[in-house]
């Protein structure tokens, strides 16, 4: 192509390659063995030029390779890079990955666990870890010159998003910030934030998927493309995107062949596996069962592949229902490698710890090239199962949502079972953006030619609302910055509290806040448009009719309020009523999911939490824990019961009688029904309305009729635009409310807690109090908890193992809240100083209310859960693996990650101690010892 060139044209082709050639990316780009995307190099050059750059990318794109080519430019300069990441398993990682191009002498790791040549030039590190030596002004910050941010989109994890901000807020000027993304639709709004508080930003945004996806719909015997081939090759291609009509027309026909599930067979429900069997007598299309999927895609050369289920318990049962299938996707050479690697990862676990963990049924499971892959397996199994999948050596995972934001596992294919998770709270669809990071997966670049999503189907879904899912775009990044008590000590005690405020206002969240506020006050100024032509319309000739429009308003409220207060009082009844229960009541519960007949095993006073049991506050009124006919164990609320209840009958509640034990609850239910189940209930009788004898209401009503305007023809025409006239003011003065609301918003908050520290003598003005600076050492969630315990000397006199089991309190959060349960506790000291941690989290909620301090938006302290502290004690107290998994019912990995929890709060404790007289200290450094043992201390991922 040179020869066609003029010799003006080819002196100035080889002055741009001699320029780009005396540039540091010259000598990056070669080392690698293929060439680097247009992303890559704009976002490398920028950083080049001394910019911070932003690059929002897919998942698999490569964007790593902009922190890598910083990570090259501080070495040239003499400088340091911290590499940050969200979780110990990236940052362990992305050590290995960088210990292999530059060496283990250039390159450090610091993680909660693990601290490597930490003074090295290069430094992988959590994002906490950096936090923390921002806060502490540690000597290891001299000399950096950039900060890696991976996954910066963790700025929206409601929990630990703020830890993000925090060190983007924090980190000094001269620092160069790298901020690596997932494609999130608003990253330029992002990339206008960071340069307000870093300075000059490039903002890079690539959509492009460097291995094209397909996505597909798997339904009985066939596989459905979603999107026509001709007009969007698989999802990524052309402008248009028709949805399949095959899918269409199947899904149709389908649809309309509706299937009654509450058919009955001899008396009784159909069982789901009959409905299932039934339906795929009659059809041609069904939802294949999990090893049907895997064998399909092992024949159709998809595999390796990622299956997503939204549940622990639904990976493992996932790797039973292959092996039970018989499934074998590894050659007999491959198990051999196989069982060679197992056994050299897994040599320093004790040989009696195996069984306990499952290991034998996880070992074939990966012989045959199968495994799950969540939170609740021990960190060196998942280890294992990540080397392996990478290796091509397992080839199918079931995985929750959890592996698709960690680690670097690409598989060929990725599986979506079904689109509804559980969030917490209930069944909820999943987001655009969190199919486009599950399906980000798909697709080994260097590897793969094209990708595969594939979607099962499931009765009545919509192929149109898929492929909507597949194609949006929408991945908002939101800040969820909220300042916390240690945050506001560090601050004040680093900058004043006038700067401190000062830094708050410009955190992203406010940024939001304020971006928001202009359309808010243009939706205002436009109200106040409308409201002026509302009054014109309601104009009357007979007179004001404004105020006659305000006594309808004010009549239509006094009956409302009056309605209300019959309620209220209804309420109050029925709580009276429910006070007066004792166990052994027979009750007829009058409405509700669980309506019928009852039987009281627990009152659930606010007295009643002295009888173990728990979940409920003291102003939510009386929960009486039931036994229903239906053998249901539940704990109820006063909206169970509009009316007073009245016991029908009284029965003798076994002593032997277990919550837990299906067969104790049958028996008592048979003998409940048998006792009481011919006993009809007497009806309420309602009473007179209020409304009928208020004299106000009275008053109101004559006004109105002896009104002027009360006789206008018009009057109803009249009274429809003066309602909109009110309900438009009302809106109004709504948004203004918004607007005054959302400026300083974490300002105020920030104002609140400053006040509260200020009351228990944390913080003086512009200073720190001896209290204060040892809150200022203490991270997480309980943090004021922590520190009036230290305070308060809770801890003082407890022995190792007793201290851990307090501490397990301040970091442990059950997954799901079992209020008919007694969490066991140790007795003795530990018992009277998990009780002393409650009192003292009652005296700071009741402070909290007192200066506005709401847990809802993501300020305060919640309350201890006790639900670990067994488990804890016993394992630091030495007991065995088998013992403590029996008792504390809790999979190998939980058990791990709420060990490794409590170890590092143990640390802060014992950092935060006082010293003369104290014996925490001391006793901390001796828990950590004794729960840091065992499957606790071989595990290196936290």
């Amino acid at each position: 192509m040179t020869e066609d060139l003029s010799p003006a044209e080819r002196y100035a082709a080889a002055r741009v390659r001699a320029a780009e050639e005396a540039t540091e990316l010259a000598p990056f780009r070669g080392m690698y063995d293929f060439e680097l995307d247009p992303f890559q190099i704009e976002a490398c050059q920028a950083l080049e030029a001394g910019k911070g750059v932003l690059v929002a990318a897919p998942t698999g794109s490569g964007k790593t390779i902009v922190g890598e080519f910083a990570v090259h430019l501080a070495l040239q300069q003499g400088r340091k890079c911290f590499y940050t990441t969200p979780i110990k398993a990236l940052s362990n990682q992305k050590y290995a990955d960088l210990v292999k191009r530059y060496g283990a002498e250039k390159v450090g790791l610091l993680t909660g666990d693990n601290s490597v040549n930490a003074g090295a030039p290069v430094v992988v590190m959590t994002t906490e870890v950096l936090r923390n030596m921002l806060y502490a002004g540690s000597q290891a910050l001299l000399g950096l010159g950039y900060v890696v941010m991976d996954e910066v989109h963790y700025l929206s994890d409601r929990f630990r998003g703020a830890v993000w901000e925090e060190v983007i807020i924090h980190l000094p000027q001269s620092v160069t910030l790298v901020s690596l993304s997932a494609t999130v639709s608003n990253a330029e709004e992002f990339g206008d934030w960071l340069d307000t508080v870093r300075g000059d930003t490039e903002v890079i945004v690539s959509e492009h998927r460097p291995v094209p996806l397909w996505q597909h719909v798997l339904a009985g015997r066939r596989m459905y493309d979603l999107f026509e081939e001709s007009t969007d090759h698989g999802g990524r291609g052309g402008s248009r995107r028709e949805v399949n009509p095959d899918l269409l027309r199947m899904a149709r026909q389908e649809n309309q062949n509706t299937y009654n599930p509450r058919d009955r067979r001899r008396g009784r429900m159909v069982r789901e596996a009959d409905r299932e069997r039934e339906r795929r007598s009659r059809s041609r299309v069904w939802t294949p069962s999990r090893a049907e999927v895997i064998a399909r895609l092992d024949a159709e050369g998809l595999l390796p592949a990622i299956t997503f289920i939204f549940s622990r318990a639904g990976c493992e049962a996932a790797v039973q229902q292959c092996l039970y299938a018989g499934l074998r996707l590894n050659p007999e050479d491959a198990r051999q490698t196989v069982r060679d690697i197992v056994e050299e990862r897994t040599a320093s676990i004790p040989r009696e710890d195996l069984h306990v963990l499952g290991y034998y049924e996880w070992l074939e499971g990966l012989e045959r090239g199968i495994a799950a892959h969540h939170a609740g397996m021990l960190p060196t199994f998942k280890e294992v199962v990540e080397e392996l999948f990478v290796r091509g050596l397992v080839k199918a995972v079931f995985a929750t949502e959890t592996l698709a934001l960690g680690i670097n596992m690409p598989a060929r294919s990725v599986v979506l079972e079904k689109l509804v998770k559980w969030n917490g709270e209930q069944h909820a669809d999943i987001t655009p953006g969190e199919y486009t990071q599950l399906t980000g997966r798909a697709g080994r670049r260097g590897i793969d030619v094209e990708g595969h999503a594939v979607v099962l189907w499931q009765r009545a879904m919509d192929p149109g609302a898929l492929a909507g899912l597949a194609g949006t775009r929408t991945y908002p990044l939101r800040s969820s910055f909220r300042p916390s008590y240690n945050m506001a000590v560090n601050l004040v005690q680093q900058f004043g509290r006038h700067r401190s405020r000062e830094l708050l206002e410009t955190s992203f969240a406010q940024f939001q806040a304020d971006k928001s506020v202009v359309g808010i006050a243009k939706q205002v100024q436009k109200n106040e448009e409308g409201i002026a032509g509302y009054r014109e319309g309601m104009t009357c000739h007979l007179g004001d009719f404004e105020e006659y429009a305000r006594l309808r308003r004010d009549l239509k409220d006094r009956e409302t309020e009056l309605a209300k207060q019959g309620a209220a009082q209804r309420r109050v009844a029925a709580a009276d009523s429910l006070e007066r229960l004792k166990p052994g009541d027979v009750i007829h519960v009058p409405t509700g999911k669980f309506a019928g007949l009852a039987l009281v095993l627990d009152p659930g006073l606010p007295a009643g939490r002295a009888n173990g049991y728990r979940g409920f506050e003291m102003h939510d009124g009386p929960r009486p824990l039931v036994l229903t006919a239906e053998r249901q164990v539940k704990r109820l609320a006063s909206i169970d019961f509009p009316v007073p209840v009245e016991p029908l009958d009284r029965m003798r509640i076994p002593k032997s009688f277990n919550a837990r034990s299906p067969q104790s609850r049958r028996d008592l239910a048979s003998a409940l029904r048998t006792k009481a189940g011919h006993i009809v209930p007497e009806r309420h009788r309602k009473q007179r309305a209020a409304a009928a004898d208020d004299r106000e209401i009275a008053r109101l009503r004559t006004e109105l009729r002896a009104h002027p305007c009360h006789g206008c023809d018009e009057r109803e025409d009249h009274a429809r635009w003066a309602e909109r006239y009110h309900r438009l003011q009302r809106d109004t003065r709504q948004l203004e409310r918004r607007i005054e609301g959302r400026t300083n918003t974490i300002a105020r908050t920030f104002d609140r807690i400053y006040a509260l520290l200020t009351e228990l003598d944390y913080l003086r003005g512009d200073k720190a109090t001896e209290h204060g600076k040892r809150l200022a050492r203490l991270y997480g969630e309980l943090d004021l908890l922590a520190s009036e315990c230290l305070r308060a000397g809770v801890w003082e006199g407890l022995n190792p193992a007793e201290l851990a089991a307090c501490v397990s309190a301040l970091v442990f959060e059950a997954r799901q809240a079992d209020d008919a349960v007694t969490p066991k506790v140790p007795s003795g000291k530990a018992k009277d100083a998990l009780g002393e941690m409650i009192h003292i989290w009652g005296r700071l909620d009741a402070l909290e209310e007192d200066f506005k301090i709401n847990q809802t938006e993501g300020v305060g302290q919640r309350e201890p859960d006790l639900g670990f502290a067994w488990a804890a004690y016993q394992w630091a107290s030495g007991r065995g693996l088998d013992d403590v998994l029996r008792d504390a019912e809790m999979p190998a990995g939980d058990f791990v990650r709420w060990c490794k929890q409590v170890i590092d709060v143990l640390g802060q404790i014992a950092a935060a101690a006082p010293g003369e007289g104290s014996t925490v200290t001391k006793n901390a450094r001796k828990a950590i010892d004794a729960v840091r043992r065992g499957v606790v201390a071989y595990s290196s991922v936290g």
